[in-house]
């Protein structure tokens, strides 16, 4: 049946290229009475690429840095790890600009990516000459499941022994490079390095709350206002990192305890759901506040899904 009736679902985050799962998911889906959603972008986060940084990505892809020959001086890497979307977005840029002088991804034909979510393999997907099977660990979900993925498959691309004597005198498994943002948490390579897997860090991209954001999501806020009676009342406000959640409380009047002990009083309007536990616990241990859903995994499915037993649990999700 298709749905007569939006829910509107605003996303707090820049609308994801050349696709967006979570908008593609959302404007699929509908509940079992047939409420449907309207996915709405408000970007929270400006993230301003580190060109010095990329262009050593270059460089490395240039100069045997990758699975290809060694030059002096350059690094050799067996693998690259990301665990961010705008992390694989720098990538890629740098991957364009390189075409048409370069042979398309020579240099990484056998190097395997792992990643952490369907997200960003996805985007990594869309490079020609890319082969799904270098793209691992989509389903991990968190970055400790990803690093006990890579330990237990990088590790089967290096046979040998790996006497202790062996390991002192030449780091038999080659270090994997792991591109990331200024904000992130070390998991990965604590737990690599803590199995003799060396982990190189090197910050691809920075963060910041976009001056813009409150009074963007409040322009939604307006919008979608006028709308939602017909739909139970509600729409609800997606947060991806715990960066902008002070603001968006603030702009659904929820900062102040005694506002939202008010809206909880007389029936909350706007619904708020997490992408996971990270900015969940952010939420309740700064703000005291706790979100109505949270993402069993990282995933427009799962989020989804939450959402959608969410509704129909608590009867707002149509007859």
């Amino acid at each position: 049946m298709t749905p007569t009736t939006k829910t509107p679902v605003m996303l707090l985050k820049t609308k994801s290229t050349p696709s967006d799962g979570y908008e593609e998911h959302f404007s699929s889906i509908q509940t079992a009475g047939g409420v449907g959603f309207e996915p709405v972008f408000v970007p929270v986060l400006e993230h301003r690429h580190n060109r010095e940084n990329l262009d050593e990505v270059r460089r490395l892809m240039r100069n045997g840095g990758f699975s290809g020959e060694d030059v002096e001086g350059v690094k050799r890497y067996g693998g690259l790890v990301f665990t961010s979307q705008r992390a694989v977005e720098g990538f890629v840029g740098v991957i364009d600009a390189d075409r048409e002088t370069q042979p398309p991804l020579a240099c990484l034909i056998k190097t395997p990516i792992y990643v952490v979510g369907p997200a960003t393999s996805r985007t990594l997907s869309s490079i020609p000459s890319v082969s799904p099977s270098q793209i691992l660990g989509a389903h991990t979900g968190n970055g400790e499941a990803l690093a006990r993925f890579i330990l237990s498959h990088y590790t089967t691309l290096y046979p040998g022994e790996r006497r202790e004597e062996e390991l002192e005198r030449d780091n038999e498994i080659p270090p994997l490079l792991f591109l990331v943002g200024e904000q992130r948490r070390d998991i990965i390579p604590k737990i690599l390095g803590s199995n003799k897997i060396t982990v190189d860090e090197l910050v691809v991209y920075e963060t910041g709350v976009m001056e813009s954001f409150e009074e963007d999501l409040k322009a939604v806020l307006e919008d979608t206002g006028e709308r939602i009676a017909g739909v139970g009342g509600v729409r609800w406000a997606i947060v991806f990192s715990p960066t902008g959640c002070e603001a968006m409380l603030r702009s659904l009047h929820l900062l102040d305890p005694e506002e939202r002990a008010q809206q909880e009083k007389m029936g909350r309007k706007t619904l708020v759901a997490t992408i996971g536990p990270t900015t969940r616990d952010f939420l309740r241990d700064n703000f005291g506040f706790e979100p109505d859903v949270c993402a069993a995994s990282p995933s427009a499915e799962s989020l989804g899904d939450g959402i959608v037993r969410f509704l129909e649990k608590s009867g707002l999700g149509g007859h």
